[in-house]
């Protein structure tokens, strides 16, 4: 894919956010900026909606439950140096169960 650089003066304070969320991602800043301006332009396409075909799940559970899911996002983020959010956590265990057609369900 051919590629032209982009460059424009921002704010400290925007910089620094930008710049903090980028590295918690994991990504190079090129990826980033192109990551953010990707998923600002598709949004515009969607008329403003950026959950396009999504869907939203919600329950509730135990207080002891949220503290030990909290920690374990918290070790993991120290571990990978890469934050682990509740989101891509739950995510992850969804997929990784649908995954294996095999599995035996666990309620």
């Amino acid at each position: 894919m051919e590629t032209k650089n982009l460059c424009a003066a921002i704010s400290l304070e925007l910089h620094e956010k930008i710049s903090q969320n980028r590295e918690a991602s994991g990504l190079t800043t090129a990826q980033y900026i192109t990551q953010i301006l990707t998923d600002y332009y598709t949004q515009k396409e969607n008329g403003g909606n950026n959950m396009a075909n999504t869907r939203t799940m919600a329950f509730q559970i135990s207080e002891e439950l949220f503290q030990k899911i909290k920690s374990h996002l918290e070790l993991e983020t120290a571990r990978t140096g890469k934050k682990l959010t509740q989101r891509d956590f739950v995510l992850g265990l969804i997929e990784t169960a649908l995954a294996d057609p095999t599995a035996e369900p666990t309620a």
